[in-house]
């Protein structure tokens, strides 16, 4: 295997599992990474796990599992022209760099060390931004990025970063919890599609076409269909299943989506799944877990 397929694997299993960063190496790293942007020029901000850390921790959340930061094209003199100059700056200095759009935003993916610096290079959608799994943020809280103190250093964050936190985390975002934060942040949401999905008549005519929909097969602890679950799409939708145990729904790329199971007297929050148009999975309950699962949904 050659070094960068070695790197793909790694980024890879960075980006399925959660291993908890080495805080000293990780504080090393975003120190590098504010030099690189700042001897650039190119504005940029903490954002979902690290603003929520400078803010509530004063420090790395000690489970947090990479560094997340953003920056905004068309705001503070940041372009598309720029990212790969930043890509290129990191090369340079020994970081594995890993380019790919999710739901339309240009996301870099940067490695050293064992740890991951996601960087995604957000737009102005009619007045909002988009954080995953389809939190929309006022784009009026980057307008004027506010200035915090974080690992001896100079660090912007949204302006009121406690705004920022609430609508991304919920109204409970400074008590820490490690595993099911994603139930609070799927709660926070409003129900329903978010401005700019197709609405639910839409998405039903849109799920008819031939690789335009993915199905989620629900079963039980024993491996029987579960009728009348609910599967919900973080920021698309909640769709029932049948008597077989399959919920059908519009799925318009192949990316990662947020999902919550509820049927058979339980309810589970995925948080992370990757899922592709045209194909069916199959959710299978684990009686030792509650919360905190990622990426465990099958092809059936």
């Amino acid at each position: 295997m050659t070094e960068h397929e070695n790197a793909d694997s790694t980024m890879d299993r960075l980006l399925r599992t959660t291993p908890a960063m080495d805080m000293a190496v990780a504080s090393a790293l975003l120190l590098e990474v504010k030099q690189v942007f700042d001897e650039l020029g190119v504005v940029f901000f903490l954002r979902q796990g690290t603003c929520l850390g400078a803010i509530r921790e004063h420090a790395f959340i000690p489970w947090d599992d990479d560094i997340d930061i953003g920056s905004i094209v068309g705001m503070h003199g940041f372009d598309e022209g720029k990212i790969e100059p930043v890509a290129d700056a990191f090369r340079a200095r020994g970081f594995y760099v890993q380019r790919d759009t999710v739901d339309e935003e240009m996301w870099l993916g940067i490695m050293k060390d064992g740890i991951r610096i996601d960087w995604l290079c957000l737009r102005n959608r009619q007045g909002y931004i988009l954080h995953f799994p389809g939190v929309l943020l006022p784009i009026r809280l980057f307008e004027d990025l506010k200035e915090v103190e974080f690992l001896g250093e100079k660090f912007l964050t949204a302006n009121p970063p406690e705004e920022y936190l609430r609508i991304k985390y919920g109204p409970e975002w400074m008590t820490p919890k490690q595993l099911d934060y994603g139930g609070d942040v799927i709660a926070n949401m409003p129900e329903g599609p978010i401005p700019g999905h197709p609405g639910r008549l839409r998405q039903r005519l849109l799920a008819m076409m031939p690789g335009r929909s993915a199905r989620v097969r629900v079963l039980d602890a024993s491996g029987a269909p579960i009728s009348g679950a609910t599967v919900t799409l973080a920021g698309w939708g909640a769709y029932p299943t049948n008597g077989a145990g399959y919920a059908r729904f519009y799925l318009p790329h192949d990316e990662v989506y947020a999902i919550v199971i509820e049927g058979g007297g339980r309810k589970e929050v995925l948080y992370e799944e990757q899922m592709k148009p045209g194909q069916t999975y199959v959710y299978r309950p684990d009686a030792t877990v509650s919360s905190g699962r990622i990426f465990i949904l099958m092809t059936e």
